[in-house]
Parts: structure tokens; sequence; C-alpha cells
């Protein structure tokens, strides 16, 4: 009888993390800064069909760098999600920090799960809040981590 192939834990998220971060690293740049007027996205984009910034929902904003097709469902499942809360309880009650959470329980299930491979994306959602004090950004690693 053979013995079962073994990586140490510390081992296999690494791996995880390596395989994340080099599929993050063949992506285009976003750059988002709060400025005077407000909250910037910048996106290096060649390509007319494809977005990288997006509203989620009234003054929230979302950017995405690494896969295409894997931020793109993010950001699909964000609007999704916003709409539903905002649906549901009040408009009000759809925030930054609350799109950012879900993102970052999706994005860390993902990664620690050993079934599925880890999501290798990062991806930015920032609210313009009433002044600019207010103002929040988010930034969310292939991880989870905000």
């Amino acid at each position: 009888m053979s013995l079962p192939f073994y990586v140490s834990p510390e081992q296999l998220m690494k791996d995880r993390a390596d395989f994340a971060r080099n599929g993050i690293a063949k992506g285009r740049s976003v750059v988002v800064l709060r400025c005077a007027a407000g909250i910037l996205f910048v996106a290096e984009n060649h390509s007319q069909s494809l977005h990288k910034v997006s509203e989620i929902y009234d003054c929230i904003g979302f950017a995405g760098v690494g896969r295409y097709n894997e931020f793109e469902a993010l950001r699909i499942a964000g609007i999704r999600h916003a709409d539903l809360r905002g649906y549901a309880y009040d408009r009000r009650d759809v925030t930054g920090r609350s799109i950012a959470n879900a993102y970052a329980q999706l994005l860390g299930a993902a990664f620690s799960s050993s079934i599925e491979k880890p999501w290798e994306v990062e991806i930015i959602v920032a609210e313009l809040g009433h002044d600019d004090a207010q103002d929040q950004i988010f930034k969310l690693s292939y991880d989870g981590v905000v």
C-alpha cells in the first residue's frame, strides 16, 4: 500500500498565494486615489469592450486587476448583492464596507478551500461619503484580506 501524498499546510498556502500573485501580475494596473473632487479611478485598458472600472451602486465604485473573467464575476455579484440589499432593506444599508465584507468572505473561502483554485484577482471597492472625510477605499487581495 502506498502512502498518500503529503504537503504541509504552510507549503500549500504558499503555493496557492504564489499561484494567485502570478496570475494577478499578468494583469494591467489600476490606480484608485482620493482627490479634491472625490475618488479617482484610473485603469490601463486597451480594450473597448472589457471594463476594469465600474459603478456597483450609488456612489460605490469597483476596480479589478487580474483575470478578467474572475473580477467581472465578482463585479456582477457585487451589483446583485447591492441591489438585493437595497431592495430588501433600505438604500442606505448598501455601503462600500458591506460589499467589501461580502467580497472578503467569498475570496477567503476560495483561497482556503483545497478543492477550488484561488481567485487570481485584486479588487478595490470605493465609496463616496457625504464629505471628504467619509470617503472610504477598500483594497481586497486574492485571499480575502481587506
